[in-house]
């Protein structure tokens, strides 16, 4: 008797035991489960969820979390806020490689345009770290810069310029061979204290030989990073840039392929495609508009004497909408200021649009309310327009010029792109929520600052930078850099 109370009192001990496991393990996995059915920072609902990576385009349901895509639901989802998106397109935020207004009062146009991520990458800057540093803090959108050629010239030449471009020697002046290793030198630096790429415009420094051009690929190879270029115009200008990268072994993007080429975009865009088949790692870039924009007091212009003055009226000043004469520009010229010139046809800028070589990128810039309607209006122009209106551009053609194509350009330096431009659980949550009806840009050469409609909201960093329409207070955007060495 004694030896089998035993052996039940061990029975009930170790069912007692088991029963408290199970009960400690039961309790473990509903704090689990009430953990992932936790609310949501932010739930998109019904939207129409557009991948131009995974090629998904179905309603889903999107959860936000800490400022990530926590999931990509075919089931409804509770969150702390959520947006009804019926009848709207959810993409990845768009990804603009060239912008060069790079304050509040344009990146407050570009995200009402769609725009979550803005790269000066033309120009770029001559110090690096002082860039970011002064963007510190949150902005709109989320910002990057690549150290540029040109800054690095008008800093080692003694450039009078107070702008983006040189005014004199800093364009014009020949660089003896130590003055090119010194802008070697501010290459590297920048690229040590992680610039996104390097940026250069032979177009602006006209003094600028290819070897020294070649040079500064070579560094933009050396750090892994791909070289924006604005070149000089006509087919050997785009035969000596294809070839100098070549040598060197740089990444190359042509930026603006429509404003460069002019009426040779077609051999243009032939010469890039031969050059990609080739093997090179060359891209390029468009904006849905006929005009440029750029600053009176460039190498552009040095010829400007010369002109014949029906050239003249092609020009109009930004800070008065005015169209120039002889005179006029002249006196603009001495002033200083910028200038937008027409001349492109409907036809070419169609072309270069919807060329599959090319992302689309504004090229923008904003200063107290004057401006191009590109840094406005390009994103939406090319929906309303190109997608909507004329059935040129299949919607997820779009979205895959204006997202996840940028985002592979700069992703391979810069491993933060490697979560933009998608739409994923683990994405980061940039997203732009359009309507596909009614999409359009609105601003124009007169008013740069009316902003697009059909974009009712926009997230940067899972925070509503765009409500119902409206900029709102949130400052989720953050510097994108590539490593810092």
């Amino acid at each position: 008797m004694g030896h089998h109370a035993k052996n039940r009192r061990t029975s009930v001990v170790a069912v007692f035991a088991m029963v408290g496991s199970l009960v400690v393990a039961l309790v473990a996995l509903s704090a689990c489960a009430g953990e992932s059915a936790a609310p949501y920072d932010l739930v998109i609902a019904n939207g129409r969820v557009m991948d131009p990576e995974s090629g998904l385009d179905a309603v889903r349901h999107l959860g936000i979390r800490e400022g990530k895509v926590a999931t990509v639901s075919e089931q409804p989802l509770e969150g702390a806020r959520a947006i009804d998106a019926s009848g709207l397109v959810v993409a990845p935020g768009f990804v603009d490689l060239h912008e060069h207004g790079q304050q509040e009062e344009s990146y407050a146009m570009m995200v009402r345009d769609g725009v979550t991520s803005a790269f000066e990458l033309e120009a770029g800057t001559a110090d690096v770290a002082s860039w970011y540093a002064g963007r510190e803090g949150g902005q709109i959108v989320n910002y990057g810069v690549s150290v540029g050629h040109i800054p690095a010239r008008m800093r080692v030449l003694g450039d009078p310029g107070t702008g983006l471009l040189p005014a004199g020697i800093g364009g014009s002046g020949s660089a003896t061979v130590a003055q090119v290793a010194e802008m070697e030198s501010i290459l590297r630096e920048g690229l040590a204290q992680g610039a996104v790429a390097v940026g250069l415009g032979s177009a602006y420094t006209p003094a600028a030989t290819m070897v020294e051009i070649e040079r500064m690929f070579r560094v933009a190879a050396e750090g892994g990073a791909s070289a924006h270029i604005h070149m000089r115009s006509g087919s050997a200008g785009l035969d000596s840039t294809i070839a100098a990268a070549k040598a060197a072994g740089a990444k190359l993007h042509i930026v603006h392929v429509n404003s460069s080429a002019g009426d040779e975009l077609g051999d243009f865009l032939a010469k890039i495609a031969a050059a990609r088949d080739a093997g090179q790692d060359v891209t390029t870039e468009a904006y849905p508009y006929g005009a440029g924009m750029t600053e009176i007091q460039s190498a552009l212009f040095d010829d400007w004497a010369t002109w014949s003055d029906d050239r003249f009226g092609r020009n109009q000043l930004v800070s008065t909408g005015e169209r120039l004469t002889r005179a006029t520009f002249a006196k603009a010229r001495e002033e200083g200021g910028t200038v937008i010139t027409h001349g492109r046809s409907e036809e070419q800028t169609r072309a270069a649009v919807l060329s599959p070589l090319s992302m689309i990128a504004s090229d923008g810039f904003i200063e107290n309310g004057r401006g191009h309607p590109r840094t406005s209006g390009s994103y939406a122009k090319v929906l309303g327009k190109y997608v909507r209106d004329e059935q040129a551009l299949t919607l997820m053609d779009a979205l895959r010029k204006m997202t996840l194509e940028p985002a592979r350009r700069l992703e391979s330096r810069v491993p933060a792109m490697q979560t933009k431009g998608r739409i994923a659980a683990g994405a980061d949550a940039d997203l732009t929520i359009f309507d596909p009806m009614t999409v359009i840009d609105r601003a124009t050469y007169e008013d740069a600052t009316i902003s697009s409609a059909g974009i009712p909201w926009v997230i940067v960093g899972g925070q509503v930078a765009v409500d119902s329409g409206k900029v709102t207070s949130a400052r989720a955007g953050r510097a994108v850099r590539a490593a810092v060495r």
